[in-house]
């Protein structure tokens, strides 16, 4: 240890043969001011009675500084959670063709805003729209970056100080605090609920006119179910009742889904098509859900309407960008031709039959040669189908110091690994992890209970 008064200086760290190698590395700017940063620090712990370290000790911290200040943290990791649309560990794994597709484009120049057959200026709303109306069979379509943006465009567009009912039964609330009153609220539209938490008849809407509403609007309850004594009415009826009215019904989904979830083992969860069949003028979802894409908010529906949206100030505010709708094009194309269970993910995931995951599980048993396969359960995930699963076959280890054991999958895999406990045992769900993931996750296990 040396005496405060032999404290190297900035200058003199810096020109040191130990520094300098970091500086090609992190470049002199940042490595001064780290340098900077464990100089002060050392004067304000001596001054609390600790000892100044030594050059050596003093670069270790600069280097510290240095690899903390440069860390990424959002980074890529195994879900072996077995649940598919994780909103933690980011929804939706793109496709492989979504993923290309977003290299070309922000990689080189594009044809974000530029009509290749005019030789001028174009819109970026038009390489998502023509897809999205080919496959739901709607009239026009908008992208923006997400379903809360997509339902605060359309509210401010069309009921800005007007009154927009909505049931009390819907009135939910979705992940991160989020509430849709609140989202209706800042659009400028005022709330007029209808009906009782339980219960809402079509008279409520009827009754509703008298208040003169510039629209009403539907929202699915994607988080949660209500069950017992309940009554709600159609989408149909109620389209019925605003269509004698001349207004327009708004349909947000949440979720959103294109292909029936019922044919997989699972519960229907409310369908776009059926939608705008039911009447529905704008229909809202997501594109990171159960679509299998990137972030978007998607709306879709009357062509009067959707050319409002796109007109609107807000519209800018929340587009989407280039990767965005670049990777939804190639998403939406999978739909088009009729290859989703294939070529994206979530949709691969929740078709695979319970004896492929059940013959996957025993492989990894064999490769480890250690735990076991047992039955388990997938769910869904991402506020879609409360309550619904999947059967799985889980692999599962019982080891020593099991929550021990997960952290340090989390933190010493080569990706991290995110498992879960069931019963005091760490299980992994084949499911939810990628194939071209297998090699990463059993190294990471054999070397931890090696």
């Amino acid at each position: 240890m040396t005496d405060l008064r032999n404290l190297p200086s900035v200058d003199q760290l810096l020109n040191s043969g130990s520094v300098q190698q970091y500086i090609d590395t992190f470049g002199r700017p940042l490595t001064l001011e780290a340098t900077r940063t464990v100089l002060e620090d050392t004067r304000a712990a001596y001054r609390e009675g600790e000892a100044v370290p030594s050059a050596a000790e003093l670069v270790t911290r600069i280097v510290g500084v240095l690899a903390f200040w440069t860390s990424v943290s959002l980074l890529p990791v195994i879900n072996a959670t077995g649940v598919i649309l994780h909103t933690n560990l980011g929804r939706a794994p793109l496709s492989r063709s979504a993923i290309r597709a977003v290299q070309r484009v922000s990689t080189e120049y594009s044809t974000l805003e530029f009509d290749l057959a005019k030789g001028r200026r174009g819109s970026r709303l038009v390489h998502a729209e023509s897809l999205l109306c080919k496959i739901t069979g709607a009239e026009a379509g908008l992208v923006v970056n997400n379903n809360a943006a997509a339902v605060m465009l359309v509210l401010s567009a069309l009921a800005k100080r007007r009154k927009a009912v909505i049931a009390r039964s819907q009135l939910v609330e979705i992940g991160g605090g989020f509430r849709i009153p609140d989202v209706m609220k800042q659009s400028g539209a005022k709330l007029l609920e209808v009906g009782t938490t339980n219960r809402v008849h079509i008279s409520d809407y009827q009754a509703a006119l008298e208040e003169k509403p510039a629209l009403f609007m539907r929202a699915h309850r994607s988080n949660f179910e209500i069950v017992g004594f309940t009554s709600e009415p159609t989408l149909s009826e109620i389209s019925a009742v605003a269509e004698l009215a001349g207004i327009p019904v708004v349909d947000d989904l949440g979720s959103g889904t294109l292909l029936d979830t019922a044919h997989y083992g699972l519960g229907h969860e409310p369908m776009v098509q059926e939608s705008l069949a039911g009447g529905a003028d704008l229909v809202c979802f997501s594109g990171d859900k159960l679509l299998g894409g990137p972030q978007a908010g998607v709306i879709i529906g009357r062509k009067d309407l959707v050319n409002k949206l796109k007109k609107h100030p807000l519209a800018r505010a929340v587009r989407a960008d280039k990767m965005c709708l670049s990777a939804l094009a190639a998403t939406l194309l999978h739909y088009l031709k009729d290859e989703a269970e294939q070529e994206i993910p979530v949709w691969r995931m929740i078709s695979t039959s319970l004896d492929a995951i059940r013959q996957r599980a025993g492989t990894w048993q064999a490769a480890i040669g250690q735990g076991e396969v047992i039955s388990g359960e997938s769910t869904v995930g991402g506020g879609s189908l409360p309550g619904e699963t999947l059967p799985t076959s889980l692999f599962a280890l019982e080891v020593r110091g099991a929550a021990r054991f997960m952290q340090r999958l989390r933190s010493e895999s080569q990706t991290p690994v995110i498992a879960r406990l069931l019963e005091e045992k760490v299980v992994f769900d084949p499911r939810t992890v990628l194939p071209e993931q297998d090699d990463v996750l059993l190294d990471c296990i054999r070397r931890l209970i090696s």
